[in-house]
């Protein structure tokens, strides 16, 4: 039977200022028989600034898959067990969100602390104005992913937030500007922190504005990029090109000897077009 007394605490920590720490958190992890941390070093520092003595364990990427499981069963048994990762809410581009799946599924108490969070602060800053947005935590590596994850995003009504370090954001920026030449984006870094920057302009003058500081070597700090949801410009661009791609195709498969009903019935499944639009493009190629 599950002791009610054990608990796991997601405790989320700040993202650059100390004082952005709740007394939530604080009194949680004072509360604690445990804290279980991303880093140790990090989390040790922060308990040390509010004058908190307690035992940690390393809980980080290559662990967490291991100890879950072991760490519900520990709070079942009556623990009650904090967590924090280096800064930010845990489980929002972390780890912890495998530890409370298996707190979740193990039956074992869960209570999450509301704090700070890089991708929601990153949202409010950046002046966008679309209500909506999508998180896709790191930007990808490599150029083949990046195409990839932007081009199953070009249509999305919503902003677009991603996480990227300072020695590959002008890489990023790269790869979203040829992706996205006419939206506007915010750069930001350093958030709550004393030089906290937010840059705001289309994505191929933020492209040449950091690339412009990666030569010179003067990109620090954790950094958010928010891009835009698609402006009216870009869906009009893209129906016109969705368009002419739909005329081509016709004028093709009129080469090849099919028939205008067979060529409308083709050009309408491929393109997600009505049919009488597709038939008219037949009648034209």
């Amino acid at each position: 039977m599950a002791n009610t007394l054990g608990k796991l605490i997601i405790c989320p920590t700040p993202i650059g200022n100390l004082g952005d720490m709740t007394e939530r958190t604080v009194s949680a992890l004072g509360e604690a028989d445990v804290v279980c941390a991303e880093d140790t070093r990090v989390t040790g520092k922060l308990l040390a600034a509010f004058g908190i003595e307690k035992r940690l364990e390393r809980l980080d990427e290559a662990l967490i898959g291991d100890r879950a499981a072991s760490i519900a069963e520990r709070v079942l048994a009556g623990e009650v067990i904090a967590y924090c990762s280096d800064a930010g809410m845990p489980g929002v581009s972390d780890p912890g969100l495998r530890l409370v799946r298996a707190a979740r599924e193990a039956g074992a108490p869960v209570e999450v602390l509301p704090g700070a969070s890089a991708c929601a602060t990153a949202y409010v800053a950046s002046g966008c104005t679309c209500p909506r947005f999508y998180f896709g935590g790191f930007f990808p590596r490599k150029d083949v992913e990046r195409k990839a994850a932007l081009d199953a995003l070009r249509t999305l009504d919503a902003a677009l937030i991603f996480y990227e370090s300072p020695n590959r954001v002008a890489s990023a920026l790269e790869s979203m500007a040829q992706a996205f030449p006419l939206r506007e984006a915010a750069v930001c870094r350093e958030l709550t922190k004393l030089h906290e920057e937010v840059v705001r302009d289309t994505l191929p003058s933020l492209r040449d504005e950091f690339a412009r500081r990666a030569e010179e070597g003067s990109i620090k700090g954790e950094i958010a990029i928010v891009i835009d949801e698609p402006s009216a410009a870009e869906e009009d661009a893209a129906q016109l090109d969705a368009a002419e791609a739909a005329r081509a195709r016709a004028a093709e498969l009129k080469a090849e000897g099919a028939r205008n009903k067979e060529i409308a019935k083709a050009v309408a499944a491929e393109f997600g077009l009505p049919r009488n639009a597709a038939y008219e493009i037949a009648l034209d190629a």
